[in-house]
């Protein structure tokens, strides 16, 4: 009997041992997928993936406003994106090749509200929190949404320029950037919902420069040639205010044709000193990159975060531009 219990004690010794190498097994698995995820430093991992990589000022300062977030929650960043925002196809691989990286988060601004969506839902399905920067897309997926309320921002504009315009009336084209992108989609409805409901307004078309100055400013002189009694244009976004500015001042048209238009480049800051530019609607992008990846820091604690944030839009024209918090956003912190 006795040698039966010392049987059945190094049987269940033995037992216990491959537990413990089990237990432990499984930790070491949880350990190493952790540091693979964090980089092997405790860091969240974070992937923000923006419209365009290249010329664009907004973005140079949505991605600054990223770094200072990243340095502030101590997280890895990597700020990719395509060359140009046309590139739709380039930023659908961009996307899903960070999925197959795995990072702890994603922050995303998409170039096309409907052909992001299944690269969003591959991020859904591999449990990698998505956030929405600047423009949206048509999917449930994404944890938050950060942005300008783009309908009420064209609003805004609209109404500057039904002010232009009033007791006048006259013909107004839109110039836009890439067709089916969020963004303008809301700007040009927002800007629509006052112009179409303005007496003697008449809108002869929205143009799409793909986000190409050279492209916004070569329309407009066609525009000019098409309605010699165009009395104005709201460009939507940078490119689509600064070509048509430029090219209103080559041509003798500046004044004479109304230009409000979006954002904030030195080239929109000249165009409002300068008189060709009546106002322009600024965003907020260094706001929009730090609350990006700080909502993606929170999502990946488990923290619930809001389904959207409004990060606001302010109107310069030349008589408000010299004023103090309107210097700031003009003048952002960029690239130090």
């Amino acid at each position: 009997m006795t040698a039966r219990f010392g049987r059945l004690g190094r049987l269940l010794a033995l037992l216990a041992l491959l537990a413990l190498a089990a237990a432990g097994a499984a930790f070491c698995y949880a350990a190493v997928r952790f540091a693979d995820l964090s980089g092997g430093n405790g860091k969240p991992r974070i992937t923000v993936i923006i419209k365009e990589s290249k010329s664009m000022e907004f973005w140079q300062v949505f991605a600054d406003g990223a770094e200072t977030a990243a340095k502030e929650f101590d997280a890895d960043i990597e700020v990719i994106g395509p060359e140009k925002e046309t590139d739709i196809d380039e930023q659908i691989a961009m996307m899903e090749a960070a999925v197959a990286r795995k990072p702890d988060a994603i922050v995303l601004a998409a170039t096309d509200f409907n052909r992001l969506v299944p690269a969003a839902r591959q991020a859904g399905d591999a449990g990698i929190p998505l956030i929405m920067a600047d423009s949206g897309i048509n999917s449930d997926v994404p944890k938050s949404f950060i942005a300008t309320d783009n309908v009420a921002a064209g609003e805004k504009i609209g109404g500057l320029m039904a002010e232009e315009l009033a007791g006048r009336g006259g013909k107004v084209a839109i110039i836009s950037y890439v067709q089916w992108t969020a963004t303008q989609l809301d700007r040009e409805r927002g800007v629509r919902n006052v112009l179409e409901a303005t007496p003697g307004v008449e809108i002869v078309g929205t143009f799409y420069s793909d986000g190409i100055e050279r492209k916004a400013y070569e329309m407009t002189l066609e525009l000019l040639k098409e309605h010699p009694d165009l009395k104005g244009i709201v460009g939507l976004n940078e490119a689509s205010s600064v070509g048509p500015g430029k090219a209103l001042r080559d041509a003798g048209a500046a004044g004479r044709v109304k230009l409000v238009g979006f954002d904030s480049s030195i080239e929109e800051v000249k165009l409002l000193e300068e008189g060709v530019m009546q106002a322009t609607v600024v965003q907020r992008p260094f706001n929009m990159g730090y609350l990006g990846v700080k909502t993606a820091v929170q999502a990946i604690r488990g923290e619930k975060v809001p389904r959207v944030i409004d990060t606001g839009a302010v109107v310069i024209t030349k008589a408000n531009m010299y004023e103090d918090e309107n210097q700031k956003l003009l003048f952002p912190f960029v690239g130090e």
